[in-house]
């Protein structure tokens, strides 16, 4: 018996395993175990090749289609999408005030003058006017170059609306004939679109009475205004009174009206007041202090801006015949403030009459109006001699 004669036959069968290792005794495995160690070891190879191969084949692709994709994107930042040339048709486009380079291609986008606003942002980075771009309406053509939009944007020429300048304490009728100059719209548009102060946006409390002349006197707020003459006169009033509405916002003339002890529209009357007699910013707290120092003893405040208001006058000049002309806005014969504002004032005279300033003032003349020279009183003799400076003014100017 041999050393395997020891072993049953299936411990002999259990003495190799599948891998092909041997036993502690090293002894070789049998022929058929060695071939199918070896067939095991040639189809990892052939695996871990094909493995390799793939992985290369993949990397390849991703690597060559990312340069594609790479170099395009490269591209299209460097080259930007642009149209071609000057253009055709025609367009017409508001730059506002404040707008910046992105706003303005965003604007041009839109409208579709120019393809993309990277382009447009690649031309206007490399024009050192492009500062210089001013607010307004301008007349744009569709499917511009870039360069060509910005050259039209910098030719004053380009100006498709007009600009106008509405100066504090104006009246409307006077701004609707500027706005009637500038655009052709009729005076009479103006006036009937004043009528409807909802419509125009004026705040709800903006309710002036019956006897009032204009019932949006006062919300068309001061400032410059680019206006568009395919614009309809509703459209151009409605600005004036938007950009009332955010300075009264920004200095919550509502909640500051409260505080005061006084309603909106009243404060809005009272800045038409001092806006149309103050002569210099540092008057207006004082004319507002006068007017509430007459009011509170109950006397006429006798104000020859609101005569003449009513009269459709600009004049220093009133008479005895104006004194005496009986209406709502006459202040020598009627207590009080008058039915509604005089005048579109600014911001600073809306403060002042918010906050007037401490003092005892029951009078003020302007005795030099060339240089805006105003005094105040608590004086009714030294009111006298003020006007008497003012009337010396008058025989020195006879023009005025």
């Amino acid at each position: 018996m041999n050393d395997l004669d020891l072993f049953s036959e299936p411990d002999r069968n259990r003495q190799w395993a599948d891998d092909g290792q041997q036993w502690s005794d090293e002894r070789p495995p049998p022929r058929r175990a060695q071939r199918q160690a070896r067939r095991q070891q040639r189809r990892k190879k052939r695996n871990s090749r094909a493995a390799l191969l793939f992985s290369l084949a993949f990397l390849v692709a991703v690597v060559g289609t990312g340069g594609v994709f790479g170099v395009a994107w490269l591209d299209h930042r460097m080259n930007p999408p642009d149209y071609e040339g000057e253009g055709a048709g025609s367009v017409t486009v508001q730059i506002k005030e404040g707008d910046g380079g992105s706003t303005i291609a965003a604007t041009l986008q839109r409208h579709d003058v120019v393809k993309s606003v990277r382009g447009f942002l690649k031309v206007y980075a490399e024009e050192k006017r492009a500062g210089a771009i001013q607010p307004g309406y301008y007349a744009m053509r569709l499917r511009m170059s870039s360069k060509a939009a910005m050259a039209r944007l910098l030719d004053p020429k380009s100006r498709a609306g007009n600009q106008i300048i509405i100066s504090e304490g104006k009246r409307a009728i006077e701004i609707f004939q500027d706005l009637s100059k500038k655009t052709g719209i009729p005076v009479n548009d103006f006036v009937k679109a004043s009528r409807d102060p909802r419509a125009l946006g004026a705040p709800s409390w903006a309710r002036p009475p019956s006897s009032a002349l204009n019932r949006i006197e006062g919300y068309l707020y001061p400032g410059r205004y680019d206006v568009n003459p395919k614009d309809g006169a509703a459209k151009i009033l409605k600005q004036m009174v938007t950009r009332f509405n955010q300075v009264a916002r920004e200095i919550d003339l509502e909640g500051e009206a409260r505080k005061a002890g006084l309603k909106p529209e009243t404060v809005i009357t009272l800045a038409s007041l001092i806006q149309g007699e103050g002569g210099t910013d540092s008057d207006l707290p004082k004319v507002s202090r006068v007017i509430r120092n007459r009011l509170k003893i109950n006397m006429h405040l006798r104000f020859d801006s609101t005569v003449v208001y009513f009269l459709n006058k600009r004049t220093l000049n009133v008479t005895e015949s104006d004194y005496s002309t009986p209406h709502p806005y006459n202040t020598y014969k009627n207590q009080g403030l008058p039915p509604g504002p005089i005048g579109n004032p600014g911001v600073k005279a809306i403060q002042a009459a918010l906050r007037p300033e401490p003092g005892e003032w029951l009078f003020f003349v302007t005795t030099d109006p060339t240089n805006n020279v105003t005094k105040f009183t608590h004086s009714e003799a030294e009111f006298n001699k003020f006007v008497e400076e003012f009337r010396a003014w008058q025989r020195n100017n006879p023009g005025n």
